[in-house]
């Protein structure tokens, strides 16, 4: 939930996961401003099939491919929207998860990771996951990822929120502060047997 400006971790309470109409949620890496510019962009979209008034609705597969149009149309205009998507839903009992990147590539896949999350949250999910894992044990897996990312990243804030789909709707929660533990001996005296200094 961190939002930094240049170096500088200026803001740590930055909401990164909006529900997307009635069965999906969005979660944003990368730039602020340009999250609230695709979020304005689906609030429009939305509107508009509502207004359709036909008792259809937007589900988590068009909006993705929503996404993924919006996020390649900005890059070939050499302005891209600085951002890495991951878009979750149900609807009519089948589960959606996808993701999109700054310049239009998207793929779905059972579990997804974005920036530093692909090189370290990655391999600890391929190993854990299971298709029937309860939502506690998956809570507790996502903890597990944030808090090995939390301790590699310097700008890292240990605030974070986590957001459930189901048939009835998205809950997103309240934002809460994982647990650390900064007494290794490693973080103690960090240079401790470091020849030569800058």
């Amino acid at each position: 939930m961190g939002g930094s400006y240049g170096s500088t971790l200026r803001y740590k309470s930055v909401e990164r996961l909006k529900s997307v109409g009635k069965h999906s949620f969005l979660g944003a890496s990368g730039e602020i401003s340009d999250f609230q510019e695709i979020l304005r962009n689906l609030d429009e979209l939305i509107l508009y099939d509502n207004m359709w008034d036909d008792g259809n609705s937007l589900g988590p597969k068009e909006v993705h491919n929503y996404l993924t149009r919006m996020m390649y149309n900005r890059r070939n205009k050499f302005n891209p929207l600085w951002n890495s998507l991951v878009l979750g839903g149900v609807k009519n009992g089948q589960k959606y998860l996808g993701t999109v990147s700054m310049i239009g590539v998207h793929y779905e896949d059972n579990h997804l990771a974005t920036g530093f999350g692909n090189h370290l949250a990655k391999p600890i999910i391929r190993d854990e996951w299971r298709e029937d894992m309860s939502y506690e044990e998956g809570v507790k897996l996502l903890e597990k990822c944030m808090r090995v990312l939390l301790y590699r990243d310097r700008s890292a804030v240990n605030k974070l929120q986590i957001a459930k789909i189901t048939e009835e709707g998205v809950t997103i929660s309240q934002p809460y502060s994982l647990k650390t533990f900064w007494n290794f001996s490693a973080f103690q005296n960090p240079t401790a047997g470091a020849v030569g200094s800058w």
